[in-house]
């Protein structure tokens, strides 16, 4: 039997004036952000329920519903530090992620190396088990016509006790 678990997380959002953009815990200059209950953070989101997935946790829906007023704005790289200290409690360490940011605009790219150390220093992982990438896709779709944004995610877990 191996101590390797796989999870994979999907997340979406829609794009809304009046809110901040944030992604792996960024702030991205854009004139519309990500609505949600918390900050809405689509990438983190996803990177969490991959996480969840492979420890057998449920998802963030059941960890941090959007009925309860404690995550109202809350800083989605706070909760992914809760997802880690229960992934710790349960013995397993994060062997690597990769996660994938599906949206029309803005580009990412200048950003992707912040989001990378934002999730990895949360998670207590270096920078090289994190890799973030942003596609778009060609116009189709509610992330091609710049309605929302979506993110996979896949997390590789190893039990260390």
């Amino acid at each position: 039997m191996t101590n390797l678990r796989i999870g994979h997380g999907y997340d979406v959002h829609r794009l809304t004036e009046g809110r901040r953009l944030v992604l792996g815990g960024v702030d991205i200059p854009w004139d519309r952000g990500l609505l949600g209950h918390s900050d809405a953070d689509v990438l983190t989101h996803a990177v969490m329920d991959a996480l969840c997935g492979a420890a057998k946790l449920g998802d963030i829906g059941k960890l941090f519903p959007d009925s309860d007023p404690r995550y109202a704005g809350i800083s989605s790289l706070e909760l992914l530090g809760q997802v880690a200290a229960l992934l710790k409690a349960g013995g397993w360490s994060v062997v690597n992620i990769d996660a994938t940011l599906i949206a029309q605009a803005p580009r990412v790219g200048p950003y992707r190396g912040q989001m990378e150390s934002n999730l990895a220093a949360v998670l207590g992982v270096e920078a090289d088990r994190v890799n973030v990438k942003a596609t778009t896709e060609e116009h189709l779709g509610f992330t091609g016509d710049g309605s929302g944004m979506a993110a996979h995610a896949v997390a590789l877990l190893e039990r260390i006790s």
